[in-house]
Parts: structure tokens; sequence; C-alpha cells
């Protein structure tokens, strides 16, 4: 399993928050579960929050679980794990902070060839501060042989197109494209994972992936929460940068994008750069924003967006959006690509609906059968399913059609435990596979769809349409036309 024989730390600076404490720390006890980690590995965790090796194990333990070493071994799987984690407070823009936990460092790791991994789980606002202070440490190798030092960066990479090019040059500046890892976690999700399977490895759905067969495509996002202590950030960002200019149009690309020569990163990076390019910036004909007002929803009172303290008065930034993309190449002319993504709404959920063309002069015409056009549903969460809806016949006398359902449904068609997508995406970047990152040029044409659009919407001053919290959001019948 193991494929890497050199030591390993991993260093995590914002040890102390939540996607530290409930996503990367949990992941790297899995996969030290699974023997997927060297055999001489530490783990540092960087944070400005005082406590100690002690106390940062004890705040580690709380999230770890037991699902692939479960009954009485877990404990002791627990406990080597945790003897091997360490922690250092200081100050995210101090040298003086970087110079210490590289002396804590070198106390701890076996031997000198050890490789390095930087996860930033920080806010973007302090990624180049930290940068540059890894680099004046003298924690960061340049070269690209071994040992090597890597990093991962999270999402948002910036605001817009300018912001994203500065923060891709200044980072540049201490850590080589090729060391570089900008995570965006719904690439690591087994369903995400399984959309090239399902159209290349299968006869049956590449001949009809285009135009002539497909209808329409509605890749969507929702989530029934509200800010949960998160104004500050999301206020700063709203639904399209935090979302659909991410998430979303990374599984479009994924739907969209040409077959690859060779499944490897740069052929699949290749495709996906072509199928963003081909996509027209969005103008405001192409978009719908929306910001949830306070409802009752299921027994429950909920705020509305602006009725939080942290969020101005005068606020125009969404909660909810829908957008029409449009693809010009020969594959998907024509075809309405709409992505949505809102929170406060009814349900949690992402999904891709892939709406086929109704069928035309079908000998049960003249029967008034009910020709309702074949879908293709693919449920990323909650519960992994790929769905094939076909018409049927109803059984007992007579001719009569029905629509009904093909189900894969994971949980139950698979006995394999579903890695959480930080699992797989961790130990990509520990074997250097980079299939399921951002590149540079990936995230500027990325940048170049939704910019226009992000600064017409806000130098306009264009007011959100309200939506009560516990809906289904808006779409308006512009966007499927």
């Amino acid at each position: 399993m193991i494929t890497e024989s050199n030591p390993l730390s991993i260093v995590v600076i914002g040890a102390s928050g939540d996607l530290a404490s409930k996503k990367i720390f949990p992941a790297l006890f899995a996969l030290y579960c699974q023997g997927f980690l060297p055999k001489e590995f530490t783990v540092f965790g960087f944070a400005r929050s005082q406590m100690g090796d002690p106390e940062f194990r004890q705040h580690i333990t709380t999230n770890l679980t037991c699902r692939y070493v479960p009954g009485e071994s877990c404990q002791d799987r627990m406990d080597e794990f945790l003897n091997r984690c360490f922690y250092l407070s200081g100050q995210y823009n101090s040298s003086d902070s970087f110079l210490d936990l590289y002396t804590k460092m070198k106390s701890k790791e076996h031997g000198i060839n050890v490789n390095h991994i930087f996860y930033l789980a920080i806010p973007p606002s302090v990624f180049v501060d930290v940068g540059r202070a890894i680099g004046d440490a003298g924690l960061v190798r340049c070269d690209a042989g071994h040992p090597w030092s890597r990093v991962v960066i999270e999402k948002p990479f910036g605001r817009d197109r300018a912001s994203s090019d500065k923060l891709v040059k200044e980072m540049g500046n201490i850590f080589h494209e090729a060391q570089t890892y900008r995570i965006d976690h719904y690439l690591g999700k087994e369903v995400i994972q399984n959309l090239m399977v399902l159209r290349f490895a299968n006869l049956i759905f590449e001949p009809l992936w285009n135009n002539k067969y497909i209808k329409s495509v509605h890749i969507s996002w929702k989530e029934d929460l509200g800010l949960e202590g998160r104004a500050g950030y999301f206020d700063h960002y709203g639904i399209i940068r935090d979302v659909m200019q991410n998430h979303l149009l990374q599984i479009m690309a994924l739907i969209a994008m040409e077959p690859c020569d060779k499944m490897e990163a740069g052929y699949i990076c290749n495709q996906k750069v072509k199928l963003l390019r081909s996509i027209a910036p969005l103008s405001l004909d192409d978009i719908v924003v929306g910001q949830f007002t306070a409802a009752t929803y299921r027994g429950h009172r909920y705020a509305g967006y602006l009725d939080d303290e942290r969020v101005p008065n005068s606020s125009i930034t969404p909660t909810y959006a829908s957008a029409k993309l449009k693809i010009d190449n020969d594959r998907w002319r024509g075809v309405p690509f709409i992505i949505s993504a809102g929170k406060g709404l009814e349900c949690r959920s992402t999904e891709v609906r892939i709406q086929f063309r109704e069928v035309n002069k079908s000998m049960y015409s003249a029967l008034g059968a009910n020709h309702a056009p074949n879908e293709l549903v693919i449920r990323i969460q909650p519960d992994e399913t790929i769905t094939l809806t076909i018409a049927n016949k109803i059984p007992g006398m007579g001719m009569r059609l029905k629509q009904t359902s093909l189900d894969l449904r994971y949980h139950e068609a698979f006995d394999e435990i579903i890695p959480d997508a930080y699992e797989s995406l961790l130990l990509d970047v520990i074997q250097g596979d980079k299939s399921l990152f951002i590149r540079k040029d990936e995230l500027g044409t990325a940048w170049d769809i939704f910019t226009p659009i992000l600064h017409q919407l806000e130098e306009a001053n264009v007011p959100p349409i309200t939506y009560p919290f516990g809906s289904e959001g808006i779409l308006l019948p512009r966007l499927v036309d």
C-alpha cells in the first residue's frame, strides 16, 4: 500500500480550526489505519491557539473514528497515531514562529531525508504571509527531487481573475507549480471520481453524450442550513465564489470534457481547460441571484440572511444563484447547462440531472402513452446513487407505460467503505498524483467565466430576489428556454 519509503512530515497550519479537526486529522488517521502512510511519519499542528502536545492530541481524538479498525484494536491504533502528533502555537505572519516550528520538527523527525506536506487550513487572506514565513524558515525544498516539499491550498483561490492571478504569482515565488496542490474536496468524492468511468468505460453512454440526444444538464447544490457561524467569510465571498465557480464548475467540466488519450493528470487537466475555454462568460441575462429571508421551516423559526448581526443591512451578497452556461463546441452547442447553488433551501443534496430528448414518432404514440424523456440522475450526496429513468410496460392487460428507475445505490451495491473525500485527496498528495487538483491555467480559465458577472452584480448593486428559508430557491423560465 505504501508508495513512499522516505519519512514524511505533515504540517497542518490552522490545526485548531474546524477544517483540520473535522476533516484533515480524521483523514490522516484513516490513511494510517489502512497502511497508506510511510512507516516513519509525524504530524505537526500549528495555529495561534495556545495548547501543548497533550491538549492537541485530545483535541484531535474527538473526531477520529474506528471504521477501518473496528473493535478493541482501535484504541491501540489511535494511541500509535497520536504519539506521532505534535503541536506548536505561533503567529501566522511571524518568521520566528516558523523557525520555532522548524526546530521542533527537527527534534521529532526521523533522519534528514524527510518529505514535507504543508496543509494551509487557514483563511486565504493569510496564505501568502504563511507561505513566506515557511520559506524564510528554510522548510521548503525548491528542487523536484527527493526529499520533496508540497503545499495544499484550500479554496477560495481569490475573489476574481486578478486577485487569483496575484495569489498564484506570490505563492509561486515560494512553491513551484509542481509542488502546489489546489484542493477542491468535491473532486475527491467517490461519485465524482466515477463520472469519467461512467462515461468512458461504458459503451452505452458515450455515443449518446452529445446535443443530438441530450436536451439539458442541471447540476445543483442545496443546503438546508444558514450561515452557521461563517457570516464574515460568506458575506465576503457569496454563493457564486464559494460553490459555483469551483465545485459545480469542476463537476460540469468532468461531465462535458472530451476523452483523454491517457488516464494521467496532465491529459485530464488539458481536456478540462479546453472545455472551460469554450464556455462564454456569464451575463446578467444568464443568471438569477437570491437571498434567503426569515421563515418557519419544519417547525423551527429560522432567521433571514440580513438578520445576522455580522451581515451589513445593505448586503446584496447572494445566498442562492442559478446560471445557464453555454458551451460553444460541436458536442454541446445548444444544450443549456444549468448550475444552481443555495443555502437555506428545503434539503441538503448535490446532484446532476441529465435529461435526454423526447422520443419522436414512437409506435406507442397512437396509444396515448406517456413519453416522458429518459433522465440520468447522479446523486453525489447525501445518498450516493446513480439512477436511469426509462419507460416500462405496466403489468396487466392492455398497453400502459410508466417511467421507472434503474438504481445503483452505492451502499447496497458495494461492500467496501466509501472513503471521505479528504482521504482520497490527501493520499493523492502523498503519492504525487495531481489528477484531482486544479492547475493554475485551469483556475484562471474558470475565473474568466465568472469574473465579469461578479463585477456587474456588485458594480450595478443588483438586488437579490428574496426567498423564504426552506423553499426550493429560484429558477426563472428564461434560464431553461
